[in-house]
């Protein structure tokens, strides 16, 4: 008889669980506390607007094509997925702005503007961030580290001897500044770690892997928009026969001499052999696992990762100028991941991020308008901040900075839709609000992240982006791939 599987929230990590469990002939039940799936990953409408709420950008697309591959399915015949070019443009205070391409010499032709020294050093920079990427993406990413059995292989106790050269006792940006002298350099490549809520002046350079991901392996967009991942994804969901049950919140996880075995929903008991939980591990500690106070403590005391405050407006103009993905640095950035940190307020002069799909499909505006995504990173939650005085004020200096760059947006939205650190609490179950579980501001940062296979319960795994390896859409997918898989060999 075919083991049965309880799928805690739908997710991307969740949904990616479930049909990697349905094709190796699990039986599987998703229970979503929201009316949909993709969790964070979602989208807004208004009129003729689309919006993409969560990930704006794809990175890594052949873990998404493997899924399919399992599955039997040509991820083509679904997906269509567009190359972004460029990657993003960015720009500075004094005037200067460039673009980071998919094409090495554009890259370069657009750095030697601001330094010709410094663009010389971009391919070094590139194969650094390979090498990092050859080491670790194996170990690090696509298996699951916590498991002895992973780490006890040859050629993963080759790759540990090398271990050194992750460069993980650097900070992001005291490496960066190894490669780049020129601070406007330095500051580009420093945002990548806000890709999983980390502060570069931290965070260990062995994230210096993502710049070369994005840079080297591309990012793409899905035609139709992000969410159109979770629709096609939901169908398949439905014609494996998985069990879906939108707006239905799991109470409690049933758990008997060390071992879990099922859910409670709405004050009922629903049995399962296994269970795997997608919502944050720190809140399902919190509210769902009793019993364990205190790993519940010591998880609470880990850093959570920062939020962040997103804005979608429907924009009554076209901004030439822009293109898909811009961004608007602040003019001291030391300072606006020190708040973010330390103080625990958002930024003062905040970096700015805004992303127009609508610029690579036009399908998601009326002619002659914009829809955009614009994101400021803040804080995690904490008890003596003011959302709704927070959102107002946030608001007023990102129109006042936009305006700095001469970018003016008086009277041109038509529409205002806002995401704040409380939605992604309230709504998505977020751990104080993070959007990326716990931080990455730490050396040990990469171990002390949540396993997959819970160590208090046995037949209870975790994937999504508060678990192993981590947050964004491809990291996602492979924690729920790792989760099917633990599940699949402990049954054999």
């Amino acid at each position: 008889m075919n083991k049965k599987v309880v799928v805690i929230g739908g997710g991307l990590g969740g949904i990616s669980a479930a049909l990697h469990l349905r094709a190796k002939g699990f039986h599987v039940e998703i229970f979503e506390s929201n009316d949909r799936l993709g969790g964070k990953m979602n989208e807004h409408r208004w009129n003729e607007f689309r919006f993409d709420t969560g990930p704006t950008l794809l990175t890594m697309p052949f873990i998404l094509d493997d899924l399919f591959s399992t599955l039997h399915l040509h991820r083509p015949d679904y997906l269509d997925l567009t190359l972004v070019d460029p990657i993003c443009r960015y720009f500075w205070d004094d005037g200067t702005t460039i673009d980071m391409s998919n094409s090495l010499e554009t890259s370069i032709e657009q750095m030697a503007m601001i330094s010709a020294k410094d663009a010389s050093n971009y391919v070094n920079y590139l194969k650094y961030g390979r090498r990092i990427y050859d080491l670790s993406a194996d170990l690090f990413l696509f298996r699951p580290i916590h498991e002895i059995s992973s780490l006890m292989r040859w050629e993963t106790l080759a790759k540990l001897f090398h271990s050194y050269e992750i460069d993980p006792f650097r900070t992001v940006h005291n490496a960066n500044r190894s490669f780049f002298h020129d601070p406007k350099i330095v500051q580009l490549f420093d945002r990548y770690t806000t890709y999983n809520g980390s502060n570069p002046f931290k965070a260990p350079a062995t994230l210096n892997i993502i710049p070369y991901v994005e840079h080297e392996l591309g990012g793409y967009y899905i035609k139709g928009g992000m969410y159109r991942l979770i629709d096609v994804l939901s169908n398949l969901l439905q014609d494996m026969d998985v069990k879906i049950h939108p707006s239905t919140r799991v109470d409690k996880l049933i758990h008997r001499d060390k071992k879990a075995t099922g859910v409670i929903v709405n004050g009922e008991a629903v049995s399962a052999d296994y269970i795997v939980c997608n919502a944050d591990v720190v809140n399902a500690y919190n509210t769902l696992i009793d019993g364990f106070e205190r790993r519940r403590v010591r998880l609470n005391r880990l850093e959570p990762s920062s939020s962040g405050l997103v804005f979608l407006w429907a924009v009554r103009k076209k901004m030439d100028r822009l293109a898909h993905h811009n961004l608007f640095f602040a003019s001291n950035y030391q300072q606006e991941f020190d708040q973010i940190f330390k103080q625990k307020i958002v930024p003062e002069e905040p970096t700015i991020y805004v992303s127009i799909s609508s610029k690579s499909d036009p399908r998601h505006a009326p002619s002659g308008h914009e829809n955009w995504f614009v994101l400021v990173n803040t804080p995690y939650i904490t008890e003596d901040q003011d959302w709704s005085s927070l959102i107002e004020s946030t608001r007023h200096h990102v129109l006042s900075r936009l305006g700095q760059f001469g970018i003016d947006l008086s009277d041109g939205i038509a529409h205002e839709s806002v995401i704040s650190p409380l939605d992604f609490e309230q709504k998505y179950g977020s751990n104080r609000g993070s959007i990326y579980g716990i931080s990455s501001n730490s050396r040990t940062s990469a171990f002390r992240r949540p396993p997959n296979r819970n160590r208090d319960l046995e037949n209870l795994y975790f994937c999504g982006g508060s678990t192993h390896p981590g947050g964004g859409v491809p990291l996602t997918l492979l924690s729920g791939k790792i989760c099917a898989d633990l599940i699949n060999d402990k049954k054999r």
